[in-house]
C-alpha cells in the first residue's frame, strides 16, 4: 500500500512539473473580431479611427470604403508602419472576404497595436464605396 501511495505522489509531482509555467511574460496581444454592422456602428459613433484595407493596391483602387487607407497584408511584417503611427488608435480592418484581414490583424497585434477590430470583407459591405479608376 505504501508503494502505491509513493508511486501516486511521484507521478503527481512529475505531472505538476510538466504544467505550463507563467514566466512573467504578458499575455499574447490579440484583436477583436466584429460584425459588419458593429463596424458601421463604430464608424458612426467614434472619431479618430482608421479604416484599414489590407488588399492589394489594385483591389483598393477598384473599390473601397470611403476614407479607408491601403496597407496590403503582404507588406505588414515587423517594421513600423508609417500610415499607422499610433499603436493605441482605433483601427478597423477589412479585406475582400475576411481571410487577409484576420492575418493582418494578428500581425498588427503582434507588433503592439492594441485597438484593432477586424470586420471581414468588402464582399459583404452594403454601404457606399469609391473607386479610383
Amino acid at each position: 500500500m505504501k508503494r502505491i501511495i509513493l508511486l501516486a505522489v511521484v507521478l503527481l509531482a512529475l505531472l505538476c512539473g510538466c504544467a505550463p509555467q507563467n514566466d512573467g511574460e504578458s499575455e499574447k496581444m490579440t484583436y477583436t473580431q466584429i460584425t459588419m454592422e458593429k463596424a458601421v456602428e463604430m464608424m458612426e459613433s467614434e472619431s479618430g479611427y482608421i479604416i484599414l484595407d489590407v488588399r492589394t493596391v489594385e483591389e483598393f483602387k477598384e473599390r473601397h470604403i470611403p476614407g479607408a487607407i491601403c496597407v496590403p497584408n503582404e507588406s505588414i511584417g515587423t517594421e513600423p508602419i508609417k500610415e499607422l503611427p499610433q499603436k493605441e488608435q482605433l483601427i478597423l480592418v477589412y479585406c475582400r472576404s475576411g481571410r487577409r484581414s484576420k492575418e493582418a490583424a494578428e500581425k498588427l497585434a503582434a507588433m503592439g497595436y492594441s485597438n484593432i477590430y477586424e470586420f471581414g470583407g468588402i464582399l459583404d459591405w452594403t454601404g457606399e464605396t469609391v473607386s479610383e479608376k
